[in-house]
């Protein structure tokens, strides 16, 4: 018989820690809420039986967010023997209300004090003994990211659900709110409203007016008028609305377990994190900071180390090793030479170019592991909410965008953590702004073809694109569709602590093995047909790839992106196959540059690209790749998740248009600026885009007015 054991905790609590350390599993650990919007699974390594859920970090069971929903609803509707409730001692107060919650519920549960290791640490003093008599339940210490006491918290755990036995635990309330719950509790009875949840449970969920519960009950309107008349009574002799007084209530008795069982040995000082987050969140320098945070990890990942062992991968391992000798055998078997060509140009050639940025991707995603496990990142969103916020956005909308620099689709799974439906459509049209662990081999490639590798380049496209989300952030905010006062933005800043080797080669690997699986498989498939498409001619004769099916296919769409710079025919291929996997940009120009008739001399990969850019076009190359529709993957994700063909539609030709006039703008001005081009060509650019800003405005103005004019009449 399976013991199903759930999770519960706040976000940052050490939650998902926990449950990788009981279950071996790789699920991400992150340091903002929203990480795990969906609960996840998985065996107790050291008792097959009993099944370790991860429920997503909420700081309440209110069902506000769609995390307190799925926590919830879980607890409520799939009955778990047993509750593992994590508890950040460092900030016991605080995770404590979710605690309260959480028994009222009766399920059996184990309390299990986190990060003591820190506590001990500051000389703070947890008496667990007092803590579990005022609780009702055993409260236990533990290091999940140690790995101390996780073994016999859940073997207590285990022991508690095989017991069967519920808690019966209760917050004291003052009499008055006590007298308006008993009275609730006498109509329930009444009424014989039968629920397998505990009838005082019920009786503080109407209390609070808790719209879940009461549709779930199915409560007559005699019974609502006469619930709602206790609630108004009690409401009005405390002269406070029916959920702040239990919120109040609730806090005034985790005060009091404060004050009799913990002693705190710096009352009044800044701690550590304090002292630093005087610094990196400093009004004036936190930008600053940020911007030289970011352009060292890119200036790591891309132009030095990485640039170092990507260039032994391109040119040694596959250039020499695996493609040379792949063509030495093919060619002493007397393999057909359209076949070698095949395997040694296409498969390899196009895989290869891909795989070799293999080294600065992982890079990318151990530094960035890094800062997002010591707590920098969450910083980093509570640094960005202030800039989001002057111009109308939500600060909790770049928490998608920060998971999105992964890869898309999580990035914009995690937009479902906005409460808010306008704020939620803008962020998911906005997500896939942000360069993914796909888009980098563009950078990289393009940074080392046209500018030698310079450092600045890889964090300008990583700036302008963020500048692109609040840009495009603020002309949606002023159209009707997305009109309105963001929603608040509130989370926990983390204590910064030294990042576990585990848990940054974990996040690391799960963010890579995408990037690695995509090549073997999408790429591997789209490598093949490229290759064909180039090789042979309508006629099905091989010619070159100038003459090639390909090479008229690019013909015809290149003069779309001709005003961008880049109006040759393998551009205007490589542009549109990204749409399929951005990773297809770099193969398609591996196996297009990787044919042995394509040039009379033999040339590397980065001299030819250059041979058909400027500084300028290949600057805006890869703004528009950077900011126009995503692979396929993420449209899908954003269908999902809009949940309309038409919002899908309107999404992805709102990030083509954006990323067209942004690399219309790049390269006429930047021509003429940088490279004498043509300053008319320039100002009917800027003319183009100030239009279609104008037009989008005054639409959405216009529209806005109309249906406000509409609401008065109402």
């Amino acid at each position: 018989m399976t013991i199903k054991i759930g999770l519960a905790g706040n976000p940052n609590s050490g939650k998902t820690t926990l449950f990788n350390a009981l279950t071996g599993a790789t699920q991400y650990v992150g340091n903002w809420p929203g990480v795990t919007v969906e609960k996840k699974s998985g065996k107790y390594k050291k008792n097959k039986e009993v099944e370790i859920v991860d429920l997503p970090g909420v700081y309440s069971l209110s069902p506000y967010t769609l995390e307190e929903v799925v926590t919830r609803n879980f607890v409520i509707g799939e009955h778990p023997d047993a509750i593992i409730n994590i508890v950040d001692a460092t900030n016991i107060e605080r995770n404590l209300y979710l605690t309260t919650q959480i028994l009222e519920l009766g399920v059996p549960t184990v309390i299990a004090l986190n990060m003591m290791d820190l506590v001990r640490k500051n000389g703070d003093q947890l008496d667990c003994k007092k803590l579990s008599n005022l609780l009702g339940c055993p409260v236990m210490e533990i290091s999940a990211l140690k790995e101390e006491g996780i073994d016999a918290v859940t073997e207590k755990a285990v022991e508690l659900a095989k017991q069967k036995k519920s808690q019966n635990f209760v917050v004291p309330v003052m009499e008055e709110v006590q007298s308006a719950l008993s009275q609730i509790e006498k109509i329930v009875e009444s009424n014989k409203i039968n629920h397998s949840l505990p009838k005082k449970w019920l009786a503080i969920k109407l209390f609070e007016r808790d719209e879940e519960v009461i549709k779930s009950l199915g409560l007559s309107s005699l019974v609502k008028r006469e619930v709602e008349s206790c609630i108004a009574q009690c409401e009005k002799l405390l002269d406070d609305d029916a959920e702040s007084i239990i919120t109040a209530e609730r806090y005034a008795f985790i005060g009091n377990i404060v004050a009799n069982a913990v002693k705190k040995a710096k009352k009044g000082q800044d701690t550590t994190s304090d002292r630093i987050d005087k610094i990196v969140t400093n009004r004036i320098l936190a930008l600053p900071i940020f911007a030289l945070v970011m352009w060292f990890v890119y200036y790591i990942s891309v132009s030095s180390l990485g640039a170092i062992v990507t260039d032994w991968t391109n040119d040694v391992l596959f250039g020499e090793i695996i493609q040379g000798n792949v063509q030495s055998f093919m060619e002493s078997s007397n393999v057909a030479p359209w076949l070698t060509a095949l395997v040694v140009d296409g498969l390899i050639g196009g895989v290869g170019a891909v795989l070799g940025f293999v080294p600065q991707i992982m890079l990318l995603f151990l530094l960035l592991a890094i800062l997002e496990d010591c707590g920098y990142m969450a910083r980093v969103a509570f640094i960005m909410d202030r800039v989001f916020r002057r111009f109308g956005l939500s600060g909790k909308s770049f928490i998608p965008m920060l998971i999105g620099s992964g890869c898309g689709v999580p990035g914009i799974m995690a937009s479902r953590t906005l409460e808010n439906d306008k704020d939620r459509k803008m962020t998911i049209m906005l997500t896939t702004f942000i360069p993914c662990g796909a888009k980098l081999p563009i950078i990289a490639l393009f940074a080392g073809a046209l500018f030698g590798g310079a450092s600045w380049v890889a964090p300008s496209v990583y700036f302008m694109c963020i500048a692109m989300v609040i840009i495009c952030g603020i002309i949606l905010k002023n159209t009707s569709a997305f009109a309105g006062e963001p929603a608040p933005f509130v989370m926990e800043l983390p204590t910064y602590h030294i990042p576990s080797l585990k848990g940054v080669l974990i996040h690391m690997w799960d963010r890579g093995k995408a990037f690695i699986i995509k090549a073997g498989t999408i790429i591997f498939v789209a490598c093949g047909l490229i290759w064909f498409l180039q090789s042979f001619n309508w006629s099905l004769e091989m010619v070159d790839a100038d003459t090639s099916i390909l090479a008229s296919i690019g013909n015809v769409i290149a003069p779309i992106f001709a005003p961008l710079g880049f109006g040759d025919w393998g551009a205007a291929v490589a542009t549109v196959t990204g749409l399929i996997a951005k990773e297809n940009v770099v193969a398609t120009y591996g196996v297009i540059y990787g044919i042995a008739d394509a040039t009379e001399e033999s040339q590397d990969l980065l001299a030819m690209i250059a041979a058909n850019f400027t500084t300028v076009s290949a600057y805006s190359f890869m703004a528009f790749n950077m900011l126009c529709a995503p692979c396929f993957a993420a449209i899908g994700a954003i269908r999902r998740e809009m949940g309309s063909v038409k919002w899908t539609l309107i999404t992805v030709g709102f990030q083509t248009i954006t990323a067209y006039l942004v690399a219309l703008i790049i390269n006429k001005v930047g021509s003429a600026v940088l490279l004498g081009g043509s300053m008319v060509e320039a100002a009917i650019a800027i003319a183009i885009v100030i239009c279609v800003i104008t037009g989008v405005l005054l639409i959405g103005k216009s529209k806005l007015k109309s249906s406000q004019s509409i609401g008065l009449e109402g």
